[in-house]
């Protein structure tokens, strides 16, 4: 119970340390089948949209795209304390990938989030369920393998180290990048950033990914990833 309290008492203190603008709602699908498609997991007690980490790198990456129709969508997740529920953005995920996968299949989609909605965003790409853990409620299993190759590629911000998870839920599986995703995917975390970083010590660290440079890595590697798909 103390460890779950320090926990919880950690995201509270990072979540009220970010000072920003409000980021700007998902723009509604201009087209039926957009050239990208941002899904991005907001983090911890940020507002519903993708956030402002997911903002900053939704800006950086159309600014490197000229000319291609981005979307944007952000994961249906409640994004609270209660971490076993990043299990709803899991579920919502997969879903919006595989639908995409189906009805658009020359959309590029990029894959992302930020502080737990990285731990949402990792786990969608899961290949394989842990022995003896039982799937939560909406979630079947991991997604078909060939749906791997709409996914251009995958942008964490910031995802909570093994121990921080454990700190939150003992009961929460490992967080692994499935190995269909693992060559695609772009793990950035701030050396002092106390959620990523079993080092880290500074919690304003946890919310310097819109300020640090690390969004613009993210996009470049993001941008390269689906003109090479193109």
């Amino acid at each position: 119970m103390h460890q779950l309290t320090a926990a919880s008492a950690a995201l509270c203190a990072v979540a009220a340390a970010v000072v920003a603008p409000m980021p700007r709602p998902a723009v509604a699908a201009a087209e039926p089948c957009p050239a990208v498609e941002v899904i991005f997991a907001r983090g911890t007690t940020e507002p519903a949209g993708v956030g402002y980490t997911g903002q900053t790198f939704v800006d950086a990456l159309e600014a490197r795209l000229p000319g291609k129709a981005v979307e944007v969508y952000p994961v249906n997740y409640p994004a609270s304390l209660d971490f076993p529920r990043a299990a709803d953005g899991v579920a919502d995920a997969a879903a919006r990938i595989q639908a995409l996968a189906s009805s658009c299949p020359a959309t590029k989609i990029v894959l992302g989030g930020f502080s737990q909605g990285a731990a949402v965003a990792a786990y969608t790409t899961a290949d394989t369920v842990p022995t003896g853990f039982e799937l939560p409620t909406g979630i079947s299993g991991p997604m078909s393998a060939d749906v791997a190759q709409h996914v251009a590629a995958v942008a964490l911000f910031g995802k909570p180290s093994a121990q921080f998870v454990q700190m939150l839920d003992l009961d929460a599986p490992p967080i692994t990048i499935g190995h269909l995703y693992a060559a695609k995917t772009i793990e950035l975390c701030a050396p002092a950033d106390p959620v990523c970083s079993p080092a880290g010590n500074d919690q304003s660290a946890h919310n310097s990914y819109t300020a640090n440079g690390m969004t613009d890595q993210a996009a470049d590697f993001a941008a390269r990833a689906v003109t090479a798909s193109a």
